[in-house]
């Protein structure tokens, strides 16, 4: 039987915290960081005179270029230097372009055991159909997961720039209102009815596109940009309150942070068997079937889910400042 806790020790708890920090309701660095005030400058003048003259004399001699020999000196073999430096890289290139082997042969760059293992084992390592997939969700599915963070801090850095935080108290009621309907469209008929038929064939196509990128060309990097423009089309249209709705900044956070969670936990538990040759236990299931070659459909979604978010968060910091 479990030890029953007070409230106050349960919220001090590390889960607890991490968990009010991801849904913003609580920055552990708010009322945290001491603060000291700045001291008030005075300026010495003695030492304020002492630094005038001592930067008449620095600009003296360094910009006297008329008088200064070393600086003369120093042109010239700038100038020299730049020209050997031109003159031994192009030729370094002509001579590494004339040992190239020619178009077609089978000692060309492009024809190596890489590209060759890809498309001959492919399909039997991945159990993905689309060759392309499989190699960026398996052989090198790190990489893609470094992109997909590099979205997710991107999103971020935005985030912190251009964030327009409504302070509670300041400003009146028709002031907020007015500013709030300088981001929200026209009554525009023909674009809400038009947008109502498309948003929800273009959602689902994304999906479609999402779901079979590992048997044929797509995945979660378009079809996450499909989804992307399907809700960017909504906002276009309907504004951002009826958008908010469904999709705020907290359902940002959650899906990145889920989706990101399950990518790294996933191929790390999947490289960590193949390198100590371990089974890991995933099928792959029959090549051509909807559910098949293992994480790469789970691993596709979540790709789809924050390329989907992103472009969201985009287009909605730059217009509004805010989800």
């Amino acid at each position: 039987m479990s030890k029953q806790i007070s409230e106050e020790e349960y919220k001090k708890r590390m889960f607890v915290r991490l968990k009010q920090w991801i849904s913003g309701e609580k920055d552990p660095y708010l009322g945290n960081v001491e603060i000291v005030p700045q001291r008030e400058y005075v300026p010495d003048q003695k030492r304020a005179e002492r630094y005038r003259r001592d930067r008449d004399r620095v600009f003296a001699r360094a910009y006297d270029t008329q008088h200064n020999r070393f600086y003369r000196f120093f042109m010239r073999f700038y100038k020299v230097a730049a020209l050997l430096c031109c003159l031994a890289l192009v030729t370094i290139l002509l001579v590494e372009v004339s040992y190239l082997p020619p178009i077609g042969s089978d000692s060309n760059p492009s024809s190596n055991e890489v590209s060759a293992k890809y498309i001959e084992d492919g399909l039997q390592d991945t159990g993905a159909v689309n060759i392309v997939t499989g190699m960026i969700l398996d052989y090198r599915a790190f990489d893609t997961f470094g992109e997909s963070n590099v979205l997710f801090i991107a999103t971020c850095t935005v985030l912190i720039l251009l964030r327009n935080d409504k302070k509670k108290g300041k400003g009146s009621a028709e002031e907020e209102e007015k500013r709030d309907s300088y981001y929200e469209p026209k009554n525009d008929s023909i674009l809400q009815v038009v947008s109502a038929v498309l948003v929800p064939i273009i959602i689902i196509f994304g999906i479609y596109v999402i779901l079979n990128g590992h048997l044929s060309p797509g995945g979660g990097f378009s079809g996450g940009a499909i989804i992307g423009a399907g809700l960017i089309l909504y906002l276009n249209a309907f504004g951002f309150e009826k958008t908010e709705r469904f999709f705020t900044e907290k359902t940002y956070k959650w899906i990145s942070f889920c989706a990101l969670t399950f990518y790294c936990l996933a191929k790390s538990y999947s490289f960590y068997t193949g390198a100590h040759h371990l089974e890991s236990g995933i099928p792959l299931g029959t090549p051509g079937a909807i559910i098949s070659s293992g994480l790469i459909l789970p691993l596709n979604i979540c790709v789809g889910m924050v390329v989907a978010c992103t472009m969201y968060a985009f287009f909605a910091l730059f217009r509004k400042g805010g989800f």
